[in-house]
This record gives structure tokens, C-alpha cells and sequence, in this order.
């Protein structure tokens, strides 16, 4: 859900036992807990979204390198494949009213990247072995026996991970869509010193500490109604489609057993010690000069955007000047909850045209 650049206020901070990032201080509640006013109950949806998921996926279970990894398919074997990838402590799922606009034409695969949904967690996690398991899940689902290879598409730390595998091995894809991706290691001391100086104007001082840890596994909800009304998005944003947020979150629930004994609960699958268990230094290695074709769709309004400055600073270490983008009005950072069909729309668009 969110990229893996943060400045940490002073004093130290470390995460509550349900936070994949730190939640700022404050949010309103359309923020905070957006699916709190439902009690529990599914939000309206319009047909358009009844029918996008009443077309179920085939459930595959692809064993990669020691671990089980969740991947969903639509549409014909042998038709131009796609694979999606999903963002931080997210799931296949989230594309799942997404994928079945795109399965008349392409044969359609969605990833739970290991650690995450229905995939099983590692003790360590790396970006070579992240573009492992996209590339063993596209062959369970067939996307290889196309007359072409398939094209990766990746939102926000998906997107990270389609980029790595772009750089390391374009031979694996047609092409690469990033949608609302921003991510890199440490900022640089420039980036550093301006953050550093916004914060004093505010009378406040930040420093470096990368990503946050966390030191509780994650908690057991009695109910599912106060497991969704903890269900909120990073960075913090007041979800544009209500009963997408609901979905997602039922999706990133299971049941477990509670603590006391005292009958089973609801809690989050993602692990939550994976940013702890993250190795980095695979995209400092990650080679630059043969990237396959690549498009950015990112959100107008979207904050990982804002913070990597579009075209500036960190972002534009990473990706390229010449990478063609486009802009989704009225979204923020997750583009699929906010503007799903605009998204869906843009998708064909690029797909018929490009590369």
C-alpha cells in the first residue's frame, strides 16, 4: 500500500500490532476507519462491480523456492498475457474487479506475492526472489504458451518489483506498466536537508530511520465487524469507492484461533515482519541499461507521487526521463479503489496501442 521511503518524527517510533506502516496522528475518520460506519456490513456496490467479480478467477497454488504462492487466473490460455502484481500488505484480490475487463482479450494472472494474501511467509524476503515467483506464477497460468511473452503490470510496491524484473530480465515480458509506483533506498542528503528544513518550519525534527518495524504479531479481532473497521489504506486516504474497500478488506482477512482460547477471530494475512525481513540491495544491483518498454499510470493527486516529486529527486534516480506517463484525475495513490473503471480504461487504451 505504501512505498518504502519514510521520514520518522522524533522520538522513536514503532508500529502498532496492525499497522504495515506508521498511521499518522489525527486522520479523520473517513481516514482512519473508513468501513466503521457499516458495522460490519457490505457498502452498496453498482453492477458494474457485482458483475466484474461474480466472474471468478481459477485459484492456483504455485510452489516457488520452498513456499506456496496464491495466483489467479481469467481467460483463455493462449490469448497475450498479463500478470499483476499488488502493493504493501495487499493481495491477488485487489485486482480482482479489475482483471475480468481485460480476460475477453488477454489471458489474465494476478500474483499474492510471498508474505502476502494467500501466499506462504518467508524468514527472508529479496527482489530477485520476488521476480522468481511473478515469473513462476505467469507459467502456472499458463502466459508463455501466448505467441508473445506477457506484459507485468505492478501498483505501488508491486510496481517496484515489476521494475526490478524489468531491468534484471526484460526477456521475461513484452512490456511493463507501473501503476502509482514510487520507491528507492535512503533519500539522498539534498532530499534529506529540504525535508529536514520543512520540518523545522513546522518546529518539528525528522531523521532517517527507514522503514518501520514492528515487534507484535498481528492482532486477533473477536468480531469481523472491529477487524474492518481497523481496515484503512497507506499513505492514509479516504477510499474513493467504498465497497472496493470493503471487499479488499474482507479479502486481507482470516480466521484464526484467538489468543484466549476462546474461539476463533479475524486477523490480517500479510506478515508482519516482513519490512523487517526485506532485503534491499537488489535494486542498488539491479542493471538500468536494457529496460523493457515501460508506462507509468499514476494519480493526480496521489501522495507517493507528491512526495517523490514526479521528475525530481529519488523518483527520478530510478525510472527514467523518457518513460511515458499518465495521469488518472481525481485519484490518489490507489488508483483501482478510487478510479477503477478510469484505470480499466487507461489499461485498454495502452494495450491497444503500446508498445
Amino acid at each position: 500500500m505504501a512505498d518504502d521511503i519514510r521520514a520518522a518524527r522524533e522520538p522513536d517510533e514503532r508500529l502498532d500490532d496492525d499497522e504495515p506502516v506508521r498511521l499518522e496522528e489525527g486522520l479523520p475518520p473517513e481516514m482512519a476507519s473508513p468501513l466503521s460506519p457499516f458495522k460490519g456490513a457490505e457498502p452498496p456496490s453498482p453492477q458494474w462491480f457485482k458483475d466484474a467479480i461474480a466472474n471468478a478467477p481459477e485459484r492456483l497454488s504455485v510452489p516457488v523456492e520452498g513456499a506456496n504462492i496464491e495466483v489467479l487466473a481469467w481467460g483463455e490460455v493462449g490469448k497475450p498475457g498479463l500478470i499483476f502484481a499488488h502493493g504493501n500488505s495487499a493481495h491477488a484480490d485487489w485486482w480482482s474487479f479489475i482483471a475480468p475487463f481485460l480476460a475477453n482479450d488477454h489471458r489474465v494472472a494476478a500474483i499474492s506475492l510471498s508474505g502476502m494474501g494467500g501466499s506462504d511467509w518467508r524468514e527472508t524476503y529479496t527482489f530477485e526472489g520476488f521476480a522468481t515467483e511473478i515469473h513462476e506464477a505467469a507459467k502456472a497460468a499458463g502466459l508463455y504458451k501466448a505467441p508473445v511473452a506477457p506484459i507485468y503490470i505492478g501498483h505501488s510496491f508491486g510496481g517496484s518489483q515489476v521494475f526490478y524484473s524489468a531491468a534484471r530480465y526484460p526477456e521475461r515480458m513484452k512490456a511493463a506498466i507501473l501503476v502509482d509506483t514510487g520507491f528507492g533506498g535512503p533519500p539522498t542528503e539534498e532530499q534529506m536537508k529540504a525535508w529536514q528544513e520543512e520540518a523545522a518550519k513546522r518546529g518539528e525534527t525528522i531523521q532517517w530511520r527507514g522503514p518501520a518495524t514492528r515487534t507484535k504479531p498481528n492482532r486477533v479481532y473477536a468480531t469481523l465487524e472491529e477487524a474492518l473497521a481497523r481496515f484503512r489504506f497507506m499513505p492514509p486516504q479516504a477510499p474513493g469507492s467504498l465497497f472496493i474497500a470493503d471487499y479488499i478488506a474482507r479479502k486481507s482477512l482470516k480466521r484464526v484461533p484467538m489468543p484466549d482460547g476462546s474461539g476463533e477471530g479475524w486477523t490480517w494475512r500479510f506478515d508482519p515482519f516482513l519490512w523487517g525481513k526485506l532485503d534491499r540491495t537488489g535494486m542498488q544491483d539491479a542493471p538500468m541499461d536494457r529496460l523493457a518498454p515501460m508506462v507509468h499510470i499514476y494519480g493526480d493527486k496521489s501522495n507517493i507521487m507528491k512526495r517523490h516529486g514526479m521528475g525530481s529527486g529519488h523518483f527520478k534516480n530510478l525510472i527514467p526521463d523518457d518513460i511515458a506517463q499518465i495521469v488518472i484525475p481525481d485519484s490518489e495513490h490507489h488508483i483501482m479503489v478510487d478510479q477503477p473503471l478510469a484505470l480499466v480504461a487507461a489499461l485498454r487504451a495502452v494495450l491497444a496501442l503500446w508498445p
